[in-house]
This record gives C-alpha cells, sequence and structure tokens, in this order.
C-alpha cells in the first residue's frame, strides 16, 4: 500500500527471527547429533548431553544472518564480523601486486592502510565483498596456525588473498586468515566473478581473521577496538559519490 513501511524482505512488519544456517554446517552437524542420539538412546546422559550442546554449538558458528549493505561506489564495507585489532600502514601482500601472468594488473607497490578484524568462535564466519566489482585474483597459500591476533600471521598462517577490481580503477584486496583452531577456508567466489558489495564471499572455519588493503591516501572511518558487521560497517569511503540504497543480502 502507498505509504507503508517495508521491512528489508518487503514485508510491511519487521521482527526477529532465527538466522539460517550455512550448508556447510550440515556434515559437522549431522555427526555430532548423531553421536548424541546414539548416547541418549544407550543412556549415556553425560555424554549425549556435551554432545546436544556441542551440536548447537556448530549451528550457531555457522549462522547465515542476512544483511543490509549501504549502496554507493563510494563504500568500502567490512568484509567479516568482529573487533579491528590492528590499522596499520603496510606493504600489500605480494600476491596481490606481482604479475600473476593473466595479464589483470595487480594492487601499486606502495604502502596501504591495512585495517584487520579479528573474529572468534562467536562470532558469524561467513565474509562478503567490501565492494562491487569483479573478482581478478583468489591465491590460497597454506601455513601455520598461529593466534590469528598476532601481526606475524599475515605472513604466516594458511591464508587466502582475494583482489576485487571495481572497473574504474579502484580495487581492494583482502585477506582470509586461518587461526589457531580454524583449519580450513572455504571460498564462495573464483576469477571472473562479479559480485556486489556484501555479497557472500567465502568462511573459514572455527575462529580467524580478515585484512583488508584499502587503497592509498585512503583514512578508515573505523577505531582499534570497534566492532564490525560484515556487509553493513562501512570502513572507508573511496570513488566517486553515487545515491545510497539499502539492499537486502
Amino acid at each position: 500500500m502507498p505509504g507503508e513501511i517495508l521491512d528489508n524482505q518487503g514485508r510491511g512488519t519487521a521482527g526477529w527471527h532465527w538466522p539460517a544456517v550455512h550448508p556447510e554446517a550440515r556434515k559437522f552437524a549431522a555427526v555430532s547429533a548423531l553421536a548424541c542420539l546414539m548416547a541418549a538412546l544407550v543412556g549415556w546422559s553425560l555424554l549425549a548431553w556435551p554432545l546436544g550442546i556441542l551440536t548447537y554449538g556448530i549451528c550457531a558458528f555457522f549462522r547465515d544472518p542476512l544483511r543490509v549493505t549501504p549502496r554507493g561506489d563510494r563504500y568500502v564495507m567490512a568484509p567479516a564480523d568482529g573487533l579491528i585489532t590492528l590499522i596499520q600502514k603496510v606493504a600489500p601482500p605480494r600476491e596481490l601486486v606481482m604479475e600473476d601472468g593473466t595479464g589483470t594488473p595487480g594492487l601499486p607497490d606502495a604502502l596501504v592502510t591495512r585495517v584487520s578484524i579479528f573474529m572468534s568462535v562467536f562470532d558469524v564466519h561467513i565474509n562478503r565483498a567490501p565492494i562491487n566489482g569483479t573478482v581478478s585474483r583468489v591465491i590460497y597459500i597454506p601455513g601455520k596456525f598461529l593466534n590469528a591476533d598476532l601481526d606475524k600471521a599475515s605472513e604466516e598462517n594458511e591464508r587466502q588473498h582475494i583482489l576485487i577490481d571495481r572497473g574504474n580503477g579502484a580495487m581492494i584486496g583482502f585477506t582470509q586468515i586461518a587461526g589457531l583452531v580454524a583449519r580450513r577456508i572455504v571460498p564462495f567466489v573464483k576469477p571472473g566473478d562479479i559480485i556486489g558489495a556484501g555479497q557472500r564471499v567465502g568462511l573459514i572455519r572455527f575462529g580467524s581473521r580478515v585484512d583488508v588493503y584499502l587503497p592509498e591516501g585512503t583514512e578508515p572511518k573505523v577505531l582499534l577496538g570497534q566492532r564490525t558487521v560484515a556487509g553493513e560497517t562501512i570502513l572507508a569511503e573511496i570513488g566517486e559519490v553515487g545515491l545510497i540504497e539499502g539492499v537486502s543480502q
């Protein structure tokens, strides 16, 4: 009806609902739930209760809530839920700078601002695209499993670099970094994919970190200790000013 205020799903009323669980959780939750059921059937209640709690925890870890992403070419969105633990001037990873043999450009070889977002096991672990554009690189690097909160984790841990080209000269690179508990980075995108800001691009299992490399001269609009929401928190503004629109993801 004219004048009706709609929520982000096109309905006239808004309300809380249980977030969806990503399909990646199914195999882990199924094993845990089956073990819980078997323990309950044979009367091992001391084992059944912890397994039931574990099953709930797995589903909670892989939760995939809806997000509403501000639209505008100038916005760089947070790719992860979590706590901002580092804001530093650094050289970008060489994998995002060097020629990769495809002829696609990488990041300039100059100091950039790196914003690091630490995700605990209690945070949503679905990662989202920081800008609109084309995925030009997805580079996986095996490595260690140090505490993801350490600075050296950016160079020594298992990680995956993703570079997105906005098409007008602006590129954003970010890195998914495995942590102490994490043992696999799961990508949802590949080179050549065209994606929108806030779109799901991957996840990291069980505790991790994401580094975002802002273009030279771009100042972050977030502070150390601030919490971010993937696809909703604006990390920085670059490029031309565009019309702001809310879009459900």
